[in-house]
């Protein structure tokens, strides 16, 4: 936890409170605050600050404001991603979050199990945004949207995303072309299931606008590819 998010009722008086049990217990074990450190702080979709701590116990820690920081930018990239199996969701969408990943959109394909838009893990993916939040030092999350057809999205929501300053590259391992890198403009990404994209999907979706690139000749895990097409296309960022 490298900020504590708070809600902006939590900051409505002059002193501040952290109430949430979870970051106590981290703040009190982890990193062993004291009356008169400085604490990080942002508040949920607003400002981030530098804090004083005034006083602890264990319900609550009382902080007071000292002076506005600078909230992250995000990479100007809608990231589109089949849905994956409930275990990997978690750490997909924490990790999109810390890397500044402006939107993201989960998708339904033909090797995604049904059973998958049934997980709870659905339910909690708010926590998994603070997480991703905390850990980045970032106050705003992301757009999250969810589509269960694949057809239906790529040629009705996804080409009016495409415009010639803002491209959309799928991954896909036996593509000729190389994923470009360093980009200075806005993007979409399409990231296929742990199986790729069918070739139907993959002619659909270059149908409609989107370039099909290489990441190279290895096999990437879906959390791993995600990292590593964020990685190269801002690194200059």
């Amino acid at each position: 936890m490298n900020i504590v998010l708070l809600d902006p009722r939590q900051t409505e008086s002059e002193l501040w409170s952290i109430s949430a049990k979870r970051q106590i217990e981290h703040l009190t074990t982890h990193v062993d605050i004291q009356v008169g450190d400085t604490l990080k702080v942002g508040i949920r979709e607003g400002k981030r600050y530098l804090t004083e701590i005034v006083s602890i116990d264990e319900t609550c820690v009382q902080l007071k404001p000292l002076q506005q920081e600078i909230v992250p930018a995000k990479h100007p990239v809608t990231l589109i991603v089949a849905m994956p199996r409930p275990k990997v969701l978690r750490r997909l969408i924490m990790d999109a979050v810390t890397l500044g990943v402006e939107k993201i959109i989960l998708l339904h394909s033909c090797r995604v199990d049904k059973s998958y838009w049934q997980t709870p893990f659905l339910q909690q993916v708010d926590q998994y945004v603070t997480l991703g939040l905390e850990q980045a030092g970032d106050t705003i999350a992301p757009k999250i949207e969810l589509y269960k057809r694949f057809k239906p999205f790529v040629e009705d929501i996804l080409s009016g995303l495409i415009t010639a300053d803002c491209p959309a590259f799928v991954a896909h391992p036996y593509a000729e072309q190389p994923m470009p890198y360093a980009l200075q403009h806005p993007c979409t990404i399409v990231i296929g299931p742990e199986g790729g994209f069918i070739p139907y999907e993959v002619d659909l979706l270059i149908k409609n606008g989107c370039q099909a690139v290489s990441l190279g000749n290895r096999i990437l895990r879906t959390e791993t590819a995600i990292s590593y097409v964020l990685g190269r296309l801002f690194s200059a960022s």
